[in-house]
């Protein structure tokens, strides 16, 4: 396999986590459900995977690079596990709408999952790293391309977002107005 075919790989996976935090924007914008606290720590930890995965696309697959990923991934299946254990104790309502059966949280955590399942996987290909060097955005495929300017849009998104609805404060456990734009009662 070309270092090409992994830097490939790595946008493929940025476009998949993307539509992951694009989901959440669905739920938030269309569903109105606003992140609590927990939902947003496990956006971060989506970006965080961004990162590792860009990195990837950008300067060739490093081990540093899937080493962010991972940590990035085990924290963020951390945080979603938590919100799963603190929905299922009886007499506690879930938080948001489900899709397909679970709730944003549940599929984070089978998200993050698959990514550290994906990420052990393919950086067991030592092949990848003899060759890496930087590729400047003008000179990656187009579809490295793509994937890199959806993850700088969502990425920038979820910033922008989570800045309206908390403000630089501690954002509230319970959300029901973006702070930035109402004033909460």
């Amino acid at each position: 396999m070309h270092i090409d075919n992994f830097r490939l790989l790595n946008a493929i996976g940025l476009i998949l986590v993307s539509a992951v935090l694009c989901d959440a924007f669905y739920g938030q914008f269309v569903g109105g459900d606003l992140p609590c606290p927990l939902c947003l720590l496990q956006r971060v930890a989506f970006v965080a995977v961004l990162y590792g995965l860009l990195l990837n696309v950008v300067y060739g697959p490093k081990p540093l690079h899937y080493s962010i990923i991972l940590i990035s991934a085990f924290l963020g299946a951390a945080i979603a596990m938590r919100q799963v254990l603190l929905h299922i104790i009886p007499g506690t309502p879930p938080y948001g709408a489900p899709f397909l059966g679970y709730h944003y949280y549940t599929w984070a955590f089978l998200v993050f999952s698959l990514v550290i399942f994906g990420t052990a996987v393919i950086s067991a290909f030592s092949i990848q790293y003899s060759k890496g060097s930087y590729v400047s955005f003008k000179h990656q495929q187009w579809f490295c391309k793509l994937a890199i300017g959806i993850t700088l849009l969502v990425t920038l998104s979820n910033a922008i977002s989570a800045l309206i609805e908390c403000g630089l404060d501690e954002c509230p456990e319970n959300p029901i107005s973006y702070k930035l734009l109402h004033k909460q009662q």
